[in-house]
């Protein structure tokens, strides 16, 4: 990451552990918004009659509102066991991985700023390997987000988050657990390189503007516009991964692409847009403010 003043070194063991802590942070402060992008993603057209029905999902605060009275509070947090499984692989490996494989791409002798396009091809590297990883903590996540209320007498598919694992792994097979792994790794390479690549960038950018200094306000700044980039390069692709990985009636990436396209319209790729970009863009700013933060306690002066 761009950094300004004295030099410091940090390493790998300690940006992972650094950059898992805050990924988690980050993931406990705003898994409610995600469970509703979730749910507004998974959300289909049903024909009734000659008319169409009304969503049950409307809107970010909607959504959050249907759910929290329908299946009281706790149902916004559906999910943050694998969610915070996810972030320790995840969240680790793809910022940890970063700055190493950065260096692999310039050169480890590189003097100067490093190029936009070096940064964006390390970002989609690093997120590509991460989430290979950890894509069953995503699948997982989910498919227990995905899951709604239950009419009277019907039991859920899962009972938690070590039952999903088990029961997918029992009933579906080891396989299963890499379901939606293709349009998963093209989304969180897509998105990472949005959020690392973008929040490098605009730090350093503003870091060359006189009078600014490394501080919580340029973090912010550089958040927000990581979130931003990465919602609006991201939300197809992060429509099709959720249903995938959410309803078992698509073939393939391309099926699940085409179906949408065809019954519901481009614009059904940016569901959840706006939750989507609550969500990440609070999510880049908590991450990235802790993870700066967390970082001063591992780095070693040079």
């Amino acid at each position: 990451m761009a950094h300004s003043g004295t030099q410091t070194e940090i390493s790998f063991a300690g940006t992972f552990a650094s950059s898992a802590f805050a990924a988690c942070f980050a993931e406990l402060c705003t898994i409610p918004l995600d469970t509703a992008k979730v749910r507004l993603q998974l959300q289909k057209k049903a024909a009734l009659g000659d008319g169409v029905t009304a969503p049950k999902y409307r809107g970010l605060l909607g959504t959050v509102a249907t759910i929290a009275k329908e299946e009281g509070l706790a149902a916004l947090w559906k999910g943050i066991v694998p969610g915070l499984h996810r972030q320790c692989l995840y969240g680790g490996l793809r910022i940890g991985l970063y700055d190493p494989v950065k260096t692999f791409y310039v050169g480890s002798d590189f003097v100067g700023d490093v190029p936009l396009f070096k940064k964006v091809l390390a970002a989609l590297t690093t997120g590509a390997l991460a989430i290979a990883v950890a894509n069953p903590t995503d699948l997982v996540k989910v498919r227990l987000q995905a899951e709604g209320k239950l009419p009277t007498g019907v039991p859920r598919r899962y009972s938690g988050a070590l039952n999903a694992y088990c029961t997918i792994f029992r009933q579906e097979g080891l396989g299963a657990l890499w379901t939606g792994l293709g349009p998963n790794i093209a989304r969180n390479a897509i998105i990472n390189a949005a959020e690392l690549a973008s929040y490098d960038q605009i730090k350093q950018t503003i870091l060359n503007i006189p009078g600014f200094t490394d501080n919580i306000f340029t973090h912010l700044l550089a958040g927000l516009g990581a979130g931003f980039f990465a919602v609006c390069i991201g939300s197809p692709v992060d429509v099709v991964k959720s249903r995938m990985m959410g309803d078992l009636a698509y073939k393939n990436t391309f099926d699940c692409f085409f179906k949408t396209l065809r019954n519901e319209g481009p614009f059904a790729f940016y569901k959840g847009f706006i939750p989507n970009f609550g969500r990440l863009g609070s999510w880049n700013v908590i991450m990235f403010l802790t993870l700066e933060q967390v970082k001063k306690f591992f780095r070693r002066e040079t």
